[in-house]
């Protein structure tokens, strides 16, 4: 009995290193999928904060709050479920999906650019008593949730790359962790964003003088921040969206577009001495900017201007 005992002791003590070791590993995955994406990460942050912009400070973080939730309920619900489903089934079908998300992405940033130049740029969500009403507020979660879909499936498509070689469980696991775990550090960075003017002006009400400093630099140079942010997702989109693209059409078979950038990065890389990898990677995201640009332009051209003159031509 004792000899059984012990036997079995073994065993469970077995199973259990065994457990330990595979939740080491499943959180090292987690770790490497999560890094991959980074990269996208940041641009989520950047593109994020243009929503609330103009706002009733009072409703910065309830909408943003609601942004987070749609975004972890589109990763959890959907993105999630269907990336594990179309990679065990149908993972060819992942390409063609991700290059039209890429489409989605290189529009939205062509069009803000083209709001902007045209003169068509919205300037406020709000109602006219300065407060935004509710179809408003609906109107900016709804476009932020949908923007949010496309890089959230970026980040978990990048993510499942990583760890294709895991497990159906493993994977599923893994991209859980990853969901839940950038999306809060992606809406905890973009609230703490969105109200550094606050606490400038909590910190320039102290007494010391220090404070008051830091304060009063937080509170006049976060206007001109959140400009150069909104800029930066911008052009996030139209470089995310750009290389979606350029990534695609390499995979799908067509590889020349790919080739002639790869080439340009290894030459900046190989005449750049110690800068090589950066200029590098600045080489990828211009192309991948440009390409995004070009895109987005044919489709605000089909969408916006082809429309308008079809339009006149019947008056």
């Amino acid at each position: 009995m004792s000899a059984g005992l012990a036997a079995l002791l073994d065993d469970v003590a077995m199973l259990a290193r065994l457990a330990a070791a595979s939740v080491d590993d499943v959180g090292a995955a987690a770790g490497r999928a999560g890094a991959k994406a980074a990269g996208v990460v940041v641009d989520d942050a950047a593109v994020t904060p243009r929503y609330v912009r103009g706002l009733a400070a009072e409703r910065e973080l309830p909408i943003i709050k609601k942004i987070a939730v749609g975004s972890i309920r589109n990763k959890l619900l959907v993105i999630v479920p269907a990336a594990l489903v179309m990679s065990q089934f149908v993972p060819w079908l992942l390409t063609p999906i991700l290059m039209l998300g890429g489409t989605y992405l290189c529009f939205e940033g062509a069009e803000k650019i083209w709001e902007k130049v045209s003169g068509h740029e919205e300037h406020g969500h709000g109602s006219q008593g300065g407060e935004p009403a509710a179809k408003d507020e609906q109107a900016i979660v709804k476009g932020a949730v949908r923007t949010d879909f496309i890089l959230s499936a970026e980040i978990m498509v990048i993510s499942l790359n990583e760890v294709a070689s895991e497990p159906l469980l493993s994977r599923a696991v893994i991209l859980v962790i990853v969901a839940i775990g950038i999306t809060a550090l992606v809406y905890g960075a973009v609230g703490l964003i969105v109200k550094m003017d606050d606490i400038g002006l909590a910190l320039a009400e102290r007494d010391s003088g220090t404070a008051q400093w830091i304060g009063v630099t937080l509170v006049k140079g976060m206007p001109r921040f959140m400009t150069a942010l909104t800029v930066v997702g911008t052009v996030a989109m139209l470089w995310v969206g750009g290389h979606i693209l350029l990534v695609g059409v390499d995979e799908l078979g067509w590889h020349a577009l790919y080739d002639v950038v790869h080439h340009a990065e290894e030459a900046v890389h190989d005449a750049a001495g110690a800068l090589g990898g950066v200029l590098a990677w600045l080489t990828n995201t211009v192309a991948s900017a440009v390409i995004g640009l070009l895109v987005g332009a044919v489709v605000v051209t089909v969408l916006h201007l082809v429309p308008r003159r079809s339009k006149a031509a019947s008056h």
